[in-house]
């Protein structure tokens, strides 16, 4: 059988509608999904002490699928015209003409609906901070071009799935919730610093703004930094919330992962996969502090 060639617009000849849906929902790079996941159940295993209700978690991971789906797609509709100007991001479905801008725009609207069909489960505070989330996720793609630091306001859009999903719980927010939410906003700062690192020198050349770009050769101290503050904020909710032995070793074990990337970023890697494999490191990082957190709360030792 003769293979598949990829056309000049980044889509095989072989690929069917379905699948470039896919690629433009991100669905088929599931560590961006799940890193947006975590910090939602970390938030809901929390307030809930460990047991939470199984159809709330349903709705979160559900709920984290299709806003983080509608906000690929918001993104990629600002950025559609310069895409197509940057290696690793030639080939996505709208700045390839894969997919045309009405059928871009038809889906974010699905997919942020079925968000807020979800949403209707939740709490009432929980349900207006879905709201007020909508606007920080939508415009964050026109922050790339006015602000310095872009990864600032996706930051603070992540940080609402700790808020959400505490909420969604309690019914309110608490002191520890918001120091869930430090330690999630700076934790997004440093793994989306490092994943916009291989992108300077095209986004100078478009005149779009980064973290990256803005710490410039300071960006491996600067994503340091970031680590250390989630450490210290994580820390200081353990101790506010009196998790025990499991906690503080998945957060110990974090501590020297965020290490070793700080390490490898220093050396100035020469390789962009060495950063999306930061990135992706990050994920597993989640999960040990999420298995920490819940058989710290489970089992209360």
């Amino acid at each position: 059988m003769k293979p598949a060639t990829q056309s000049p617009l980044g889509q095989s000849p072989s690929e069917s509608t379905w699948m470039t849906v896919v690629r433009l929902l991100r669905w088929d790079k599931p560590a961006g999904r799940l890193i947006l996941m975590i910090p939602a159940l970390w938030a809901v295993f929390l307030a809930a002490r460990g047991f939470p209700e199984w159809p709330l978690i349903g709705v979160i991971v559900l709920g984290t699928l299709a806003t983080s789906a509608g906000g690929c797609v918001v993104n990629d509709l600002w950025d559609r015209n310069i895409d197509g100007r940057v290696e690793r991001t030639k080939n996505r479905p709208l700045a390839a003409k894969a997919l045309s801008v009405k059928v871009g725009i038809v889906i974010a609207f699905v997919a942020l609906l079925c968000a807020w069909g979800l949403a209707n489960y939740l709490s009432p505070l929980s349900f207006w901070l879905c709201v007020a989330a909508v606007p920080v996720i939508v415009l964050y793609p026109l922050a790339k071009r006015v602000f310095p630091v872009p990864q600032l306001v996706l930051s603070i859009a992540w940080g609402f799935a700790v808020l959400i999903s505490w909420s969604a719980v309690t019914e309110t927010l608490e002191f520890a919730t918001w120091l869930l939410w430090a330690a999630t906003v700076l934790w997004t700062l440093g793994f989306d610093t490092v994943y916009a690192i291989p992108d300077r020198e095209f986004d100078r050349q478009l005149g779009i703004n980064s973290s990256a770009l803005f710490f410039g050769d300071r960006a491996p101290e600067a994503v340091g930094l970031f680590f250390v503050g989630t450490v210290m904020m994580l820390a200081w909710l353990g101790l506010t919330l009196g998790l025990g032995v499991f906690y503080w070793l998945s957060l110990i074990v974090s501590t020297y992962l965020w290490y070793r990337q700080y390490v490898q970023l220093a050396r100035i890697p020469k390789s962009p996969q060495v950063f999306g494999n930061i990135f992706r490191q990050n994920v597993t990082i989640g999960f040990v502090l999420l298995a920490g957190m819940a058989i710290s709360v489970v089992l209360n030792i």
